[in-house]
């Protein structure tokens, strides 16, 4: 009968320990020296949204226009001097762009804290056909408090935002809500003076 002896080096097991230990060291600390590395090259930011959009070399003045708010109250874009407006036309009856736009722009009063008191936030309606004041209102508040709804009729929203370059017309296609309002998804950001 043969014995086999099972002899286990207790000096390999503790080489192999070490070898483990230390390569796992040289991983951890390279690790981190990449991180810093990002960070410190910019590569890697963490921080503040990136913002997109266009800056206009040469700005434009924008005419002063008057469409109703709620409580059927006129409302003029000069009414917000000394303030930011960000200004959207959109309307409550659409499916996809408005809303998202207008997360953004509460998104973007959130960001700003306590600046976003020297900001204001219009959204003048493309469908004032559907949208009245008190609708229009409740739509944008859902957003966010501060955000003021405007509508007109057809002609005096026509007549704010064809110098502003925006766009819009009743889609030919219909939808569940009867017709979608083609239109400028764009917001327009007007200075304080």
């Amino acid at each position: 009968m043969s014995r086999v002896e099972s002899i286990a080096p207790e000096r390999h097991t503790t080489k192999k320990r070490a070898t483990l230990l230390l390569g796992g060291a040289g991983l951890l600390l390279g690790t981190i020296i990449g991180v810093v590395i990002l960070f410190a090259t910019g590569v890697w930011h963490v921080g503040a949204p990136e913002m997109h959009g266009i800056v206009m070399q040469s700005p434009q003045p924008v005419a002063n226009f008057t469409l109703m708010g709620a409580g059927e109250t006129p409302v003029s874009l000069r009414d917000f001097r000394g303030k930011v407006v960000l200004l959207y036309f959109g309307y409550t009856y659409c499916p996809d762009v408005c809303p998202a736009t207008m997360v953004e722009l509460k998104q973007a009063m959130e960001t700003l804290g306590k600046e976003a008191d020297e900001v204001q936030v219009l959204m003048v309606s493309v469908d004032p056909e559907r949208d009245t004041p008190e609708s229009l209102q409740e739509y944008v508040s859902y957003f966010h408090p501060s955000f003021i709804g405007l509508t007109g009729t057809e002609s005096e929203v026509l007549a704010a935002a064809t110098p502003l370059g925006v766009f819009f017309e009743k889609s030919e296609g219909t939808a569940a809500t009867g017709y979608l309002i083609d239109h400028t998804a764009t917001v327009l950001s007007i200075d304080k003076t």
